[in-house]
């Protein structure tokens, strides 16, 4: 019997891995078996030791006789057994956080931490080497990553830190022992975690028990009081520095003062007067960047030199963005940043896409890693070869200095970004998957413009890590050990078949369902290996059956038939593709009614080599309570057919029966697989537990024009849309040809732009539609919602008298699609 380990993790690994999916070194790794609520670790331990992972922590809890005798035979491992591998986690970063003795900030807040983290992380960089978290790295276990990479030449380390329940932040505070605190502002992000709102204040503040200094705004006067209250008894030389209005008795005074094209920043106070322009206007990014401010001013920069380097500030990108782009390309543009722990985790994703074989990277001089030009260039290039990368395009004066380090197939260096504009051959770049990464002054963002595909300015964008969400709500609800097959017919629902599959098949969902063979074959082409379902079969299609392995609905006596033929003039049994069985239980659509059970049961007794991968039906109101009674009618017919069917082939096939309204309504009928179709894409079908999904979709446009026209004018085809009254009329860049509705015409339909709702008005045109927007703030090139938070997909399918499904397939092909991760 393995004892469980009492003594501290003691390893000489250089990376800590908690995904098997994003191993890079394993020599030099130790994997953190975490088993969550739909996830286990502690599964992937034969895989990543037989790839050269050596050091594993497992957890006492999952410590089986099963697991036990497979560890044992893995003589040459070291194991660790604790009772939680993220405590332990956190606690092994602690102990390696004790062995700095720099200025470390920590930042909490509802809003606003990973654009001041990454704010801060570029005015700081001169002068100063700066480790910061990746993105949005601020969880359980994303602060424990960000502080392992903290080494011996950094000067400044900021990392941010989210939680979202009570307890959780005495857990991190050890791992980053911030020396100064920040608290960006408090809002109602993850108010349901705890009992009232000062209670999350308070739970924040435990990050700052043992700060020297705390920045915070003095306006929300609840952080003030819980500051005075709750932390100052237990940090009684805590320093703070307050700013807010000059009625919040701050310690620095603030006034924002908004002009046409940019805003003054006036402080008032502890460090005397001084004034700072931005071109920032907006509230949030002016809190944001106050907070930048009154840090800078603290660590003893001066007014003069602040204002240079807030000069060059731009809005962040959080998104990590899949575009189309040139020469049947796809580009995924990370372009903000380029530390190390952000290149890996770029380069995570790449590898996970599999539209195209032949694989790019983009890569600027990598700024202010803290390490030595030749450690980081060798490692960068470990890294790229252990990625397979085909191709490699660094681009910096750095980058040209340490070329010899790279030994891939295809490989360019260019000192600027302007000369590899101007002289790459950019034919050259075909079929390929570009990741395209650079420090901000590199200005990578016109090579994304240069390589991006040239499209209206109409986009769908679709929130990966919201889909992600959703599936793992589902796959909650569906229970351990019961599949999920994921439908992504009809472009994945408007969404994009290929990039959503990719996704899927990451995260290892156990089958995808398509309507038509050549949708499974496009999914095949771009590198998708599991198993898929074709839901409409047809003779015509069997040969691309069996050449991609697709696996046939078999719906009817004929189709059986036929398939049977064909199966016999092929005469390759070992390649036949698996079948499943559709039982007609009350839809009467497709499917095997209970007269002719009697004729399949004989047919698959003649012919055992017909292998059956599952028998199922559809519940045909599962989303509706009236039906319920017929609901459970459908299942007694369906258990009792697949029970025959079952008998017949002498072997158990999987069963099932629900689709995303079943899976919320009817659990006790999720059988051994469910069927995920629109509650994946943030549709809850039922209406019961929307509030549990997120926003998949987001439908955007642009105004494209504003006119000031009189009261008596008309607007549009057949004069429909007439005035009764003076009023500003803009044109914005979506028509029917995209997927907006004629019926959301005159004033039917509403569409959100700059925090406004804005009804239609006059006829929805081909390619255009005309909204009113009197009395607001609206100008050429803005940003118009069509649908999303704001305006929900179901409301559209409310007012148009249809089904979200329709919205969301209608969404015409001209239509760019941006995939992004947060």
């Amino acid at each position: 019997m393995i004892e469980p380990t009492t003594a501290a993790i003691k390893s000489s690994a250089k990376y800590i891995l908690t995904d098997s999916r994003q191993l890079s070194f394993p020599d030099q790794s130790i994997f953190f078996c975490i088993k969550g609520e739909r996830h286990d670790g502690h599964q992937f331990i034969s895989e990543l030791y037989h790839k050269g992972v050596r050091e594993f922590v497992i957890e006492s809890g999952s410590l089986d006789e099963n697991l036990e005798n497979r560890i044992l035979k893995l003589s040459d491992a070291q194991f660790w057994v604790v009772t939680s591998s993220i405590r332990t986690l956190q606690m092994t970063v602690a102990m390696h956080r004790r062995n700095f003795n720099i200025d470390v900030v920590g930042i909490v807040g509802s809003n606003g931490k990973t654009i001041v983290k990454e704010w801060l992380s570029q005015l700081m960089a001169p002068g100063e080497q700066v480790i910061a978290s990746p993105k949005s790295y601020n969880s359980q276990i994303g602060v424990p990553l960000s502080v392992w990479n903290m080494k011996q030449s950094h000067t400044l380390a900021i990392f941010e830190a989210g939680i979202s329940k009570a307890h959780e932040m005495e857990y991190l505070q050890p791992v980053i022992a911030p020396t100064i605190g920040l608290f960006t502002n408090i809002g109602s992000a993850h108010d349901d975690g705890f009992r009232s709102r000062k209670q999350k204040i308070t739970e924040k503040l435990r990050l700052f028990t043992k700060v020297k200094k705390l920045i915070y705004r003095k306006d929300y006067q609840e952080i003030d009081e819980e500051i005075e209250l709750i932390l100052r008894p237990v940090n009684p030389f805590l320093r703070t520095i307050s700013w807010g209005s000059a009625l919040s008795g701050a310690d620095v005074q603030v006034v924002f003062s908004p002009q046409k094209d940019k805003t003054f920043i006036a402080l008032t106070g502890q460090f005397g007067i001084c004034r700072f322009e931005t071109a920032f206007r907006d509230e949030a990014s002016l809190e944001n960047l106050t907070h930048c401010i009154i840090f800078m001013l603290e660590q003893g920069l001066q007014p003069l030199d602040i204002q240079q380097r807030i000069q060059f500030l731009r809005p962040v990108s959080m998104r990590l963005e899949l575009k189309e782009g040139i020469n049947r390309c796809y580009i995924i543009d990370d372009a903000y940043n380029n530390d190390m722990q952000g290149i890996a985790m770029a380069l995570g994703f790449l590898t996970q896409q599999e539209q195209r074989n032949e694989k790019t990277v983009i890569l600027s001089d990598i700024l202010h890693s803290g390490q030595l030009p030749a450690d980081l260039y060798q490692t960068m290039a470990q890294i790229l070869k252990e990625k397979n990368i085909d191709r490699f395009i660094g681009i910096g004066p750095e980058m040209m200095k340490q070329q010899t380090y790279f030994d891939l197939p295809r490989q360019d260096f260019y000192p600027d970004t302007d000369l590899f504009l101007k002289s790459f051959p950019f034919g050259s770049l075909t079929d390929n998957l570009i990741l395209i990464k650079g420090a901000r002054p590199f200005s990578f963002e016109k090579i994304v413009h240069r390589l991006q595909q040239k499209v209206h300015d109409t986009v769908l964008e679709i929130n990966l890590d919201a889909l992600t969400h959703n599936l793992n709500y589902y796959r909650n609800k569906a229970g351990k050990g019961v599949r999920i097959m994921a439908m992504v017919k009809a472009f994945a629902y408007g969404s994009g078949s290929t990039e959503v599959a990719s996704l899927l098949q990451y995260h290892r969902v156990d089958y995808l369902g398509v309507a038509y063979a050549d949708e499974g074959v496009a999914l095949r082409q771009s590198g998708i290996t599991i198993p898929i379902m074709v839901l409409n079969a047809s003779p015509a299609t069997f040969d691309m059956l069996w050449e991609y392995n697709l696996e046939p609905e078999i719906y009817s006596e004929k189709i059986m038939q036929e398939w049977i033929h064909y199966a016999g003039m092929r005469n390759e049994p070992t390649l036949m593709p698996l079948v499943h069985l559709k039982l007609d239980t009350g839809m009467h659509r497709l499917g095997f009614v209970a007269e002719e059970l009697g004729w399949l049961e004989t047919t698959l007794a003649e012919y055992p080599y017909i292998r059956v991968a599952s028998v199922f039906s559809h519940l045909v109101g599962a989303d509706e309570g009236e039906h319920n009674a017929f609901s459970i009618q459908q299942y007694d017919r369906f258990k009792a057919g697949a029970e025959k069917i079952e008998a017949i082939l002498g072997y158990p096939v999987i069963k099932h029966l629900l689709n995303s309204a079943g899976i919320v309504r009817f659990p006790e009928y999720r059988l051994d697989m469910v069927r995920l179709g629109i509650g994946l894409y943030g549709v809850e079908a039922t209406g019961q537990e929307q509030s549990q999904l997120q926003t998949v979709g987001r439908l955007k446009t642009v105004v494209s024009q504003v006119k000031h026209l009189l009261a008596g004018e008309t607007v549009g085809y057949g004069r429909k849309g007439r005035l009764d009254k003076n009023a500003s009329i803009a044109t914005i860049a979506i028509g029917y040809a995209d997927g907006y509705n004629r019926q959301l015409g005159n004033g039917n339909g509403q569409v959100w732009i700059n925090g406004h709702r804005c009804p239609t008005i006059g006829n929805i045109c081909m390619d255009m539609t005309m909204v009113d927007v009197t009395g607001i703030p609206v100008e050429e090139g803005n940003e118009v919602i069509i649908f999303g938070k704001e305006i929900t997909i179901s409301e559209l399918a409310q007012k148009t008298q249809t089904i979200p499904y329709e919205i969301l397939t209608g969404i015409g092909s001209r239509v760019k699609r941006i995939f992004y991760k947060e």
